[in-house]
C-alpha cells in the first residue's frame, strides 16, 4: 500500500462493480425442463392418438371378393391393432370343440374387425375362413380342424389319432426284444433356426425333437424334422411362479385366464404348424399345479388324439394325475441332461440315464438344444446298441390309457 493511499478521499476512485444477471444458470435450465414438461402434458391430453402405448401392426389383408370393404374415402389408411396377448383378458369366447368338428365348406367366410390407427373407428369386413391348406398332405388334411387361428389337429373321422398317425416305428435290437429303452427330447427347437438345423443334421431320428411355437420357420422345421424320421412335439408356453419376471413368450396359458380363454391361446399355438404326435409344457410350474386351469387343457389334448409329456422340471405338477383321469397317454422326463451345461456333467447324466434304464426298464431324459449337448448325444447314441440299450420316440414309452 502507498503512501497515497492514505491522503486519498474516502469514497474516491471507487472501482465499478460488475453488472449481475437477474436469473441465475440453474433457473434458466430448471425453467427449461418446466417448459418442457408443461409441453408433453397438454400434447398427452389433447393429442389424437386412442392407441397410445399399445403395440400395433400393420398387415395386408385380402378382403373377400362377394364383400368389400365400405370405407370412407377421407380416411387414413386402416391399421389392424394385434391385442398384447400377455394383457388381454377379454379375448373372445372359443366354439365348443363339437362346433369345430367339421371345416368350413368351400367359399365360408368370417368376420374381422379392422381399427383406423388414427381415428379409432370401426370396420367389420369379411374375409375367407380358415381352412385347411388344399395343398397339404392327404394324412394331415384327415387329421386337421379349422379353427380361428388356422388348422388344427384332431381325430379323423375313421378314429385314427395323430398321436399314432405321426408316430415313428420302432425297430427293437436284434436278439433282444425286452432290451431297456431310452426316449431323448431335445426342447426349445424352431425359434433358432441354426440350432435346429444342427439337431435334425447330426441326431438318430429315434430322438425326439420338441419345438417352440414361435420363428418364422417353425413350420418348415418341423417338416423337416418329420421327413428325417423325428418324431415331433408342440411345446406350449404355460405360467411359471415367477411371472412376467419370467416370460415364456405370446400366448403363455395363465393361471387368471378363464378356461376358455387359455384354451384360445392353446388353439393359436396349436395352429403353428402340423404333425406332433402331442404336446409338452414350456415352463409351467405355476400353471401345472393348478389343477382349474390345467385340467381343460389336458382334456383337450385328449379329445384331440395326442399325447401329454411333462418335463419333469416341477414336483407338484399335476399332470399324470388330470392325465390318467383323461384316458391320456403321457410321459414324464426322468432327467434334465444338461442341468449343468459342461461336456463332463453331460457324460455324467447319460451314465445315469443308462443305469436308471437297466434298472426300470423305460426311462425319459430331456435336454435342451445346446450345441454341447448335441454334440454328445450325437457321439453317445452311436454306441448304444452295443451296450444293449434301445433309443426309441416318445411315442414307444408313454403310458397308454387303460381301456375305460
Amino acid at each position: 500500500m502507498t503512501g497515497d493511499d492514505f491522503n486519498a478521499p474516502l469514497g474516491q476512485h471507487l472501482k465499478k462493480r460488475r453488472a449481475r444477471l437477474p436469473v441465475s444458470p440453474a433457473q434458466v435450465i430448471a425453467g427449461g425442463l418446466a417448459l418442457f414438461l408443461g409441453i408433453f402434458v397438454v400434447w398427452t391430453v389433447l393429442g389424437n392418438n386412442p392407441f397410445g402405448g399399445e403395440p400395433v401392426a400393420v398387415v395386408p389383408i385380402n378382403v373377400h371378393p362377394g364383400a368389400p370393404a365400405k370405407a370412407s374415402e377421407t380416411q387414413a389408411p386402416a391399421k389392424v391393432v394385434a391385442a398384447n396377448p400377455q394383457r388381454d383378458g377379454n379375448q373372445a369366447p372359443v366354439p365348443a370343440a363339437g362346433d369345430q368338428a367339421k371345416a368350413p365348406p368351400s367359399g365360408a367366410t368370417r368376420t374381422i374387425t379392422i381399427i383406423d390407427g388414427k381415428t379409432g373407428a370401426r370396420q367389420e369386413i369379411s374375409i375367407p375362413a380358415n381352412e385347411t391348406p388344399a395343398d397339404a398332405p392327404p394324412l394331415e388334411q384327415k387329421l386337421a380342424e379349422a379353427s380361428p387361428h388356422g388348422a388344427i389337429p384332431r381325430i379323423a373321422a375313421d378314429g385314427t389319432r395323430p398321436a399314432e398317425a405321426f408316430a415313428q416305428p420302432v425297430k427293437a435290437l436284434p436278439g433282444k426284444p425286452d432290451a431297456p429303452r431310452i426316449a431323448i427330447i431335445v426342447s426349445g427347437l424352431g425359434v433358432s433356426e441354426a440350432a435346429t438345423a444342427e439337431a435334425i443334421a447330426k441326431l438318430p431320428g429315434a430322438v425326439t425333437l420338441g419345438f417352440m411355437p414361435y420363428g418364422s420357420d417353425v413350420a418348415a422345421l418341423a417338416a423337416r424334422a418329420r421327413a428325417q424320421g423325428h418324431e415331433v412335439l408342440l411345446q406350449v408356453p404355460m405360467e411359471p411362479f415367477d411371472y412376467p419376471d419370467n416370460d415364456p413368450g405370446p400366448q403363455t396359458l395363465l393361471t387368471s385366464l378363464a378356461p376358455q380363454q387359455n384354451l384360445d391361446r392353446l388353439y393359436w399355438v396349436m395352429s403353428r404348424f402340423q404333425g406332433y404326435v402331442g404336446i409338452a409344457n414350456a415352463m409351467g410350474a405355476r400353471f401345472t399345479a393348478s389343477e382349474p386351469s390345467f385340467a381343460p387343457i389336458l382334456r383337450e389334448a385328449a379329445k384331440r388324439g395326442l399325447i401329454f409329456v411333462d418335463d419333469g422340471s416341477n414336483p407338484r405338477s399335476l399332470a399324470g394325475r388330470i392325465a390318467g383321469a383323461n384316458n391320456l397317454p403321457f410321459a414324464k422326463a426322468d432327467l434334465a441332461i444338461d442341468a449343468v451345461p459342461t461336456p463332463g456333467e453331460i457324460d455324467r447324466a447319460l451314465g445315469r440315464l443308462e443305469m436308471a434304464a437297466r434298472e426300470r426298464s423305460v426311462v425319459v431324459g430331456i435336454t435342451s438344444a445346446l450345441p454341447v449337448a448335441i454334440d454328445h448325444l450325437a457321439k453317445w447314441s452311436k454306441t448304444l446298441a452295443d451296450r444293449g440299450l434301445l433309443l426309441v420316440p416318445i411315442t414307444a414309452v408313454a403310458l397308454k390309457p387303460k381301456p375305460s
